[in-house]
């Protein structure tokens, strides 16, 4: 379908600016900061925790988001930001981790990764499974079962992708279940979508893409490991129940529907939503986008169901 009326206001009001790909790594930093999703106020959520997490380049900054004030025995989502690895932080996705905490009604715990380049692969993999490992341990101190599930977007999205398989591959914690939204799944280029969106009109172009991918990784050879590109594992059985979502107008569409249908053909219970009319990074922009809030809503829904809770 044509692009949505949203969308196209969102485009307009980027025309002229310089691509993130086209600038040095600080600037593009900046940049991303001033296109964060308008939002008139922060949406209030009944507590926030600013916190630090160990892990293994050192500490973590997180913060943590409750839906109550008595949070007890309440499922978490851990969540990773997306970015591209580069780009990114806590603030950027406050917003989202703001109505995804009050729509599902359980803890969201937001992670503020090592970024690249000056941290490469795998470090982001690694402090995102390192989250995990963190939370898992508090349910254990607080003599509580871990009740836990991982989602991002983009780069986040694959970072919730690969510390899935980390948790498989290295015995825990269990996840319940993975939210991969427009999520970076392989180190390839060659898909219908980036031929047809990978242009740059539409926001995420494929020489963006390879620039992330090029401040990531230490060399290309390792775009075909698993923890980098999730595509690649051998095997994908065992893994949590996924909902990925996709956008028509998204260099990474492609890649993200390739590997929800490889997880079903794994075994794992996997669905698939594609979004018609928007572009890479509608969900964040689900103040402007009406189809940005409606996949909120089916998020917090598969969350809910996957812990039980509808």
């Amino acid at each position: 379908m044509p692009l949505t009326a949203e969308t196209q206001a969102i485009l307009a009001m980027r025309a002229g600016a310089p691509a993130l790909n086209e600038l040095p790594v600080a600037e593009a930093r900046a940049a991303m900061a001033a296109l964060r999703p308008e939002v008139v106020e922060p949406e209030p959520v009944a507590q926030v925790h600013e916190m630090t997490i160990p892990g293994p380049g050192g500490d973590i900054p997180a913060r943590g988001y409750l839906p109550t004030d008595d949070p007890r025995e309440l499922p978490t989502v851990v969540y990773f930001h997306g970015g591209g690895w580069v780009l990114g932080d806590l603030e950027s996705h406050d917003a989202t981790c703001r109505a995804l905490c009050n729509r599902a009604g359980m803890s969201v715990l937001s992670v503020d990764y090592r970024l690249a380049p000056e941290a490469k692969y795998p470090a982001a993999a690694e402090d995102s499974y390192a989250a995990v490992e963190w939370i898992a341990g508090m349910y254990a101190q607080q003599g509580q079962t871990a009740r836990i599930a991982v989602a991002g977007d983009s780069a986040g999205g694959n970072l919730a992708a690969v510390v899935s398989q980390m948790a498989r591959d290295r015995g825990g914690p269990e996840i319940a279940a993975q939210i991969l939204v427009y999520p970076v799944t392989d180190h390839r280029f060659d898909t219908e979508s980036y031929r047809v969106n990978g242009g740059g009109e539409y926001g995420l172009s494929e020489a963006g893409m390879r620039w992330f991918w090029d401040l990531y990784l230490n060399d290309e050879s390792e775009g075909a490991e698993p923890y980098a590109s999730p595509a690649r594992a051998e095997d994908l059985s065992g893994l949590p129940r996924a909902l990925t979502i996709t956008a028509e107008y998204d260099s990474l569409r492609d890649e993200g529907e390739a590997y929800a249908s490889a997880l079903a053909s794994a075994g794992v219970a996997s669905t698939c939503t594609r979004y018609d009319g928007v572009i890479h990074g509608f969900v964040s922009a689900f103040a402007a986008v009406p189809e940005g809030s409606e996949a909120l809503d089916q998020i917090a829904g598969e969350l809910r169901s996957a812990f039980g809770m509808d």
